[in-house]
């Protein structure tokens, strides 16, 4: 007669289920002697600038030099933004990258539009750049981090109306 597993496969599947749902790389619970890891490898291309310089920002677009002048938002407040209905926070504590690479566009900028599951952020964590995705279509009204910002577990990172 075989032995029974002490690896719970309904566990397992119940803390990949909470990976995908929550947008973290791993999770591990401990329960007496048994110990449960599960972890998902996202990986991403991207060369970390050692010190930023004055080449690598762009200058203001001509187009946006043309544009009517642009009262602040008050969505430029992270506070104010925080409360708002369509704000993506931060799933982690790390690093946020607005473009694959240093001389790569940006993902979005204000007045993109993007549909649920489109990239819009990375956030490297130790070492892994982990993908930041739309949670529904829309706009972007607000861009609220700047290109290797550190930011918080829960800070607003753009706005989608």
């Amino acid at each position: 007669m075989a032995a029974k597993s002490p690896i719970d496969p309904d566990l397992v599947r119940d803390l990949a289920l909470l990976i995908n749902e929550t947008d973290l790389t791993e999770i591990e619970v401990q329960k007496g002697d048994l110990r449960v890891r599960v972890a998902r490898n996202l990986t991403a291309s991207y060369q970390v600038p050692m010190q930023a310089s004055p080449m690598m920002q762009a200058p203001a677009a001509p187009v946006a030099a043309a544009a009517a002048p642009v009262a602040p938002s008050p969505l430029s407040n992270s506070a104010a933004a925080a409360q708002h209905p369509g704000v993506v926070k931060s799933p982690m504590v790390g690093t946020a990258y607005r473009r694959p690479s240093p001389d790569a566009k940006a993902f979005v900028e204000i007045g993109s539009i993007v549909r649920e599951g489109e990239k819009i952020i990375l956030v490297e964590a130790m070492k892994t750049f982990n993908e930041i995705v739309a949670p529904r279509s829309g706009t972007i009204t607000a861009i609220l981090v700047e290109d290797g910002q550190p930011v918080e577990y829960g800070e607003p990172l753009v706005v989608i109306e």
